[in-house]
């Protein structure tokens, strides 16, 4: 196992008696987990090269995989014991919508994370729309209403209008497609019978894995994406595109990965799994710690061939509080990365409602469903109460703070305000239905798609 000196001692400075004396009578001590090469998988990453995992008693082999699915299909077939996971996977395999698992999870990765960028030629072509500030930078957060009279004229002049995600059912496919309805823009609808997602659609959202991203934009096939990091940023270092807005300036503290395993390996190995939370929620404080202090050496981690692979300089560019939109144009977004501040490792409730709420309002799911269905999924496939345990063994081994910790929460976070969503439009997850019904574009009630057209 690779580890720098720093890393050694940081890792021995947090160990104490108790957390040796704890050690759980793990059912399987030898795990390969997957992930994707995405700054968000900084959790494993620390976990490992700290020698949190080892501290548990596991010994992890991490492996990154070619896509979302394949990731997903080894997980379900055994060959990977978990895996860094589009939050969307372990619900929609659950629901059965693509492959059908019941995938669960106990920790969630992060906040934040994500951003939307357009080609040069794009963005040549939006400028005129965005208001500017005093020193003649554009004004942000920026609205898909800029990129609409865009959008018209492709559509006049008889040209399709591409632009890329990562997978149906990843944050960024949802996060991508609400910037462009608050902004006025169809994206496209699913039906049963048509999974390509573009029925009805002003812009046609296809699938690119995220570090091909910048590539197939440079090629012409697609004029802009939606990924995470480091892939926005290493369009605007190449000098191919701008990022247009985050996702923390489109929904602040949203969440995002989540880590997965089939409800199988949870049940068959309870102490294994604890163990597992326990190293990841430790990694995410770390992250986190004394005002990410950390994050220099985390991004170094972070910038090997074995974990992302891109330039320490790119990483960095939005790891260490700041986000670069066109060169020279570095603002500060200190909450762009969140790994643990904000309860951001706790498996709300809320959250995967949300996501609910999305497959529903583009079709994913296609019929009307009660509020009490969101919430039994949410519950069948989140589960803070193995999250609870394993923080609650860290508090006691003095390795977390107790005040850290939503103690006495029912899963669901208070309502998310009106004036933290790009759109205006606040959230609660208790009430989903009522949600839906409160955007403009989208599905809602009994709606449903039949050939190219919704009905109801």
């Amino acid at each position: 196992m690779k580890r720098t000196l720093t890393s050694a001692l940081l890792a021995s400075a947090f160990l104490s008696a108790p957390a040796l004396a704890d050690m759980l009578d793990v059912e399987k001590d030898e795990l390969k987990f997957g992930f994707i090469k995405l700054t968000d998988m900084a959790p494993l990453a620390v976990a490992y090269e700290l020698g949190y995992f080892e501290d548990e008693g596991l010994f992890v082999t991490l492996e990154p995989q070619a896509n979302w699915k394949v990731l997903l299909d080894r997980v379900i077939d055994g060959q990977l014991d978990g895996a860094h996971m589009l939050a969307g996977q372990p619900l929609a395999a659950t629901i059965g919508y693509g492959t059908e698992a019941h995938i669960v999870t106990p920790f969630s990765m992060d906040l934040n994370g994500n951003g939307i960028t357009v080609s040069n030629e794009i963005w040549d072509l939006m400028r005129p729309n965005i208001p500017s500030m005093d020193d003649g930078r554009p004004q942000h957060p920026i609205s898909a209403s800029a990129l609409k009279p865009v959008v018209d004229q492709f559509r006049e002049d008889g040209k399709p209008f591409n632009m890329g995600m990562v997978f149906p059912v990843s944050t960024h496919n949802y996060e991508i497609r609400y910037w462009l309805a608050a902004g006025g823009i169809e994206p496209g609808y699913y039906s049963p019978d048509d999974v390509s997602g573009q029925i009805a659609a002003d812009v046609l959202l296809s699938v690119t894995p995220p570090p091909q991203m910048p590539a197939t934009m440079e090629a012409g096939t697609i004029y802009g994406y939606a990924v995470g990091e480091p892939w926005n940023q290493q369009a605007v270092f190449k000098g191919i595109g701008v990022p247009v807005i985050t996702d923390y300036q489109m929904w602040k503290n949203n969440p995002e990965k989540v880590f997965g395993m089939t409800q199988t390996f949870t049940e068959e190995n309870p102490q294994t799994t604890l163990a597992v939370t326990k190293a990841l929620i430790r990694a995410a404080i770390w992250l986190d710690e004394n005002d990410n202090a950390n994050r220099p050496e985390a991004v170094e981690i972070l910038s090997r061939p074995e974990y992302v692979g891109a330039d320490y300089d790119v990483i960095a560019n939005s790891m260490t509080g700041f986000f670069e939109f066109e060169k020279g144009d570095k603002r500060e977004i200190p909450d762009f990365n969140v790994f643990f501040r904000y309860n951001a490792t706790y498996p709300f409730y809320s959250d995967a409602v949300w996501y609910l709420t999305q497959m529903r309002r583009w079709g994913q799911i296609p019929e009307a469903k009660p509020d009490s269905w969101y919430d039994e999924v949410a519950r069948s496939v989140y589960k803070p109460e193995i999250y609870l345990e394993a923080a609650r063994m860290l508090v006691d081994e003095g390795l977390a703070n107790e005040a850290d910790f939503p103690w006495d929460s029912d899963g669901y976070k208070a309502a998310t305000p009106a004036e933290d969503i790009i759109d205006g439009i606040g959230y609660d997850g208790r009430t989903p239905n009522a949600y839906l019904d409160s955007l403009p574009i989208g599905l809602k009630g009994d709606q449903t798609v039949i050939g190219n057209e919704v009905k109801g």
